[in-house]
């Protein structure tokens, strides 16, 4: 058994009293997330002072006696900006993170509640300061103690609440297979046993009913004074809004896809292998940047990492610059580079016909499992 925190993510149903107060919550998080990362910053720049949190919470009870309306929410929501803000700092500080940003109410909106600043019982939740509880759409059971939650409203209004639940959970059954993966775009991953999963193309399937609303948006009007960038045109929001619903579509489309695509992976194998990419590079080709970014490799890698620590299972990471599709699988043989466009050949070594996508991946497996028999830097023992 392990110890893990799980994010439960539902979408709840407000009601226009709870509406009211959650747009003054998410309003008063971010003037004081704003108004502090402005005077840290000030301090920082102009004194060389490093403001920690004590500092900031000594701060916000100054802003807090000038401006009424902060007290009309939650304290909770606001205490725990401060401590999310100190922490982005912290990343910052040690480079495991940017420097943090000012909120924009034009994006998506949040705050976080520790358990003081709501009461959850019997998938009945209650926030502070809301007389009734949450319309809330419960999907999955949860099966631990909620810690906190974040309630959240995105850019087509549609309202969620991620609840963190600190659980036990049981690795998955012993399995003997082991997989070589190859990413790729014609198919979006190739497995050594040579199945191939087409790839979403979420992008691609919307893009000319985005393409359409994009055009009707570029021809409102989005503002009556030269350089205000405050849209004042109710027809330019409602069109903005079109826009935003179908880009949301697409996030939801593909996130099920490489939620569902993982967790297959995960519940099959025991150990994967796979490269070891570099999407952000790779962005750079002009020519397939967007089907690379509509692929989402770094969010598929990022499931199989966290779903492999869950259920104890290995993912062994491949260097890019192994020449997976110069190398028959069948001899070991390498007989230089191909052009993209040739996707079968024959080996002029052993004679055996090789598909180029499972041969490549057949060759991951193999540098794989290399790599954890030797200890390998590029490996990822996730179990360990």
């Amino acid at each position: 058994m392990k110890t893990i925190h799980r994010a439960y993510k539902y979408r709840f149903y407000p009601t226009n009293e709870q509406k009211e107060l959650l747009a003054k919550t998410f309003g008063s998080v971010r003037y004081v997330w704003n108004t502090i990362l402005d005077w840290r910053s000030k301090e920082y720049t102009q004194n060389q002072t490093k403001i920690n949190f004590v500092l900031s919470s000594k701060k916000l009870t100054e802003i807090k006696k000038d401006i009424e309306w902060l007290n009309e929410v939650s304290s909770v929501a606001i205490q725990q900006t401060l401590r999310d803000q100190d922490v982005a700092f912290s990343n910052f500080f040690a480079k495991r993170g940017k420097y943090p940003n000012f909120k924009s109410k034009r994006s998506n909106q949040s705050f976080r509640l520790v358990s003081s600043g709501f009461t959850f019982r019997d998938e009945v939740l209650k926030i502070a300061k809301s007389k009734q509880p949450l319309k809330v759409k419960w999907s999955r059971k949860i099966k631990g103690e909620v810690s906190s939650i974040t309630i959240s409203k995105d850019s087509v209004d549609r309202y969620f609440v991620s609840m963190l639940s600190e659980e036990a959970i049981e690795p998955k059954p012993m399995s003997t297979k082991a997989v070589g993966i190859d990413l790729g775009l014609t198919d979006f991953a190739i497995t050594s046993d040579g199945i191939k999963y087409k790839p979403l193309k979420a992008t691609i399937k919307y893009q000319d009913k985005l393409k359409k609303l994009q055009r009707r948006l570029s021809k409102k009007q989005h503002s009556k004074y030269k350089g205000d960038t405050t849209p004042k045109s109710k027809n330019y929001i409602k069109a903005q809004k079109k826009v935003a619903k179908v880009h949301a579509k697409i996030a939801d489309c593909r996130n099920d896809f490489l939620q569902k695509l993982s967790t297959k992976l995960i519940r099959e194998n025991q150990i994967i292998c796979l490269e070891d990419l570099s999407p952000t590079n790779m962005l750079k080709n002009r020519k397939l940047s967007k089907h690379i970014a509509d692929a989402s490799w770094s969010k598929f890698v990022t499931m199989l990492q966290y779903k492999a620590d869950w259920y104890g299972r290995t993912l062994s990471f491949v260097s890019p610059w192994f020449p997976s599709s110069q190398i028959c699988s069948h001899c070991g043989a390498r007989d230089g580079k191909k052009p993209l466009s040739v996707r079968k050949w024959i080996c002029p070594h052993c004679g055996v016909s090789l598909d180029r996508d499972v041969n490549a991946s057949k060759n991951i497996l193999t540098a794989g499992l290399a790599g954890l028999a030797c200890g390998d830097g590029n490996t990822r023992d996730l179990t360990a």
